[in-house]
């Protein structure tokens, strides 16, 4: 008579729990691998809802104001669901929006964006080049790249002694600047040159040299006046008009002779190291320069000589001229 066997055998359970043990390591990866597709689909759709809660909100704010909303900041944002973050958050011209670097309750959703990154691309200039606007040539002196939208330009050419007339006021009441020298009736007489003062007590006065009225700062100065005068006329949509400031100019060392051949007094100057900065055809002496100063808030005046020597204020300031620079959107050129 057989006898029934009841159970399993120590080496049967062994091989259950080996086989389960297998299945356990091929399935586990595939069940987690499942779960966390399924959580950064749905980060990314909170993402995209989070997306499209913008653009309503862009939407609102045009209805309610009539304007274009610049930042987000600006906009009541109604969005529920897991907390979205962005490192970009561009509100595109076009009313999109464009979110990258986003995370999802912390959760970082890589490599997903919502949206199209649609800023402007300008055209990147190169110091020096030659560029003209409103019939006027200039060059180019600083420019940050494609990204930026406004670019840096020196007048090509000094203001004429015509020019400094028109918008200096020269032999009207006003006398906002005065030139060079001035004959018996009162007009001036220099072409293309001006002094830095603002009265006729500074510079050559009927012949004579007077400083009682001479200034340094060029927020109180008439070049001021001046330029400003000119950017209103002739360059309307630069946001900014100016003398160039001695930080803008690069420049190399070069010793210099200061006593006139004596050999004992050779001292180190700056220098232009681009003769397009200095070398025009209306400049005899130089042209005027800024320096900003942080402390006092004002800005001090300086030169380029008609070598390319960067120095103080000189103590004939009649015959250095006026270049003005400007701050102009690409767009305009």
């Amino acid at each position: 008579m057989k006898r029934k066997r009841n159970g399993f055998t120590l080496i049967e359970l062994i091989a259950v729990l080996v086989i389960m043990a297998i299945i356990a390591l091929i399935v586990t990866p595939l069940v987690m691998s499942i779960i966390r597709k399924a959580r950064v689909s749905a980060d990314k759709r909170s993402i995209d809802a989070y997306g499209r809660s913008i653009e309503l909100a862009i939407a609102g704010y045009l209805l309610d104001t009539g304007k274009f909303p610049t930042e987000v900041s600006q906009l009541t944002i109604e969005y529920s669901g897991n907390e979205v973050v962005c490192e970009t958050t561009q509100i595109n011209t076009d009313s999109s929006v464009y979110l990258a670097g986003c995370t999802v309750a912390g959760r970082n959703v890589e490599n997903y964006t919502y949206g199209s990154d649609k800023s402007p691309t300008y055209t990147a200039y190169t110091v020096g080049d030659q560029v003209t606007y409103n019939n006027v040539n200039y060059y180019v002196i600083k420019d940050s790249a494609t990204t930026e939208e406004n670019v840096t330009l020196l007048k090509a050419e000094p203001l004429s002694a015509d020019e400094v007339n028109t918008y200096g006021g020269v032999g009207t009441a006003n006398n906002h600047v005065n030139k060079y020298d001035y004959n018996a009736s009162g007009e001036a007489t220099a072409a293309g040159a001006m002094a830095f003062y603002t009265s006729e007590t500074c510079g050559y006065v009927n012949g004579e040299n007077v400083t009682s009225g001479c200034i340094t700062s060029y927020n109180n100065s008439d070049i001021k006046y001046v330029v400003d005068a000119w950017k209103n006329d002739q360059a309307p949509k630069a946001t900014e008009a100016r003398l160039i400031n001695t930080d803008e100019i690069e420049t190399e060392k070069q010793e210099h002779d200061c006593c006139g051949g004596c050999g004992q007094c050779i001292t180190t100057i700056d220098v232009i190291k681009y003769d397009w900065m200095y070398n025009v055809s209306d400049l005899s002496n130089g042209y005027w320069t800024g320096t900003p100063d942080t402390s006092s808030g004002t800005i001090s005046v300086s030169i380029v000589t008609s070598d390319g020597k960067i120095g103080s204020r000189p103590v004939d300031m009649s015959e250095f001229v006026v270049r003005p620079v400007i701050v102009l959107p690409k767009s305009e050129l």
